[in-house]
């Protein structure tokens, strides 16, 4: 929920989307730190939409004995942006029959940042 700095003010904070100035190669970047994931959810994911791909990650709970205490998603991608193509960071939930916690303090770093490399 805080910008630490936006300087072509291409983040929208409160619909959580970057958009491209300009067309180029962009390194983006997300970490997302989850809390009290419940056993019985089928699955869940971070995934960073962007217009021209799409990356994320999954993870099965019942992979684990018991219900998770936390779990970190990190994803980096150089992706190729066009003028006023958006990226935004996705969690989702599958099942489960309590909710997941997203920690957003500055103690567990929860981010997303990214900028024009070429």
């Amino acid at each position: 929920d805080t910008e630490v700095f936006d300087q072509g003010n291409d983040f929208n904070n409160s619909s959580g989307v970057f958009t491209a100035p300009i067309t180029g190669k962009y390194q983006l970047n997300v970490n997302v730190y989850l809390q009290e994931i419940p056993t019985d959810t089928s699955y869940i994911y971070v995934q960073l939409k962007a217009s021209n791909n799409n990356i994320f990650e999954i993870v099965h709970p019942d992979a684990y004995d018991s219900q998770m205490t936390y779990r970190s998603f990190s994803l980096s991608v150089l992706m190729d942006m066009d003028a006023n193509d958006n990226a935004s960071v996705i969690v989702y939930q599958q099942g489960g029959t309590a909710s997941t916690d997203i920690d957003g303090g500055s103690e567990y770093n929860t981010s997303f940042s990214g900028y024009l490399a070429c």
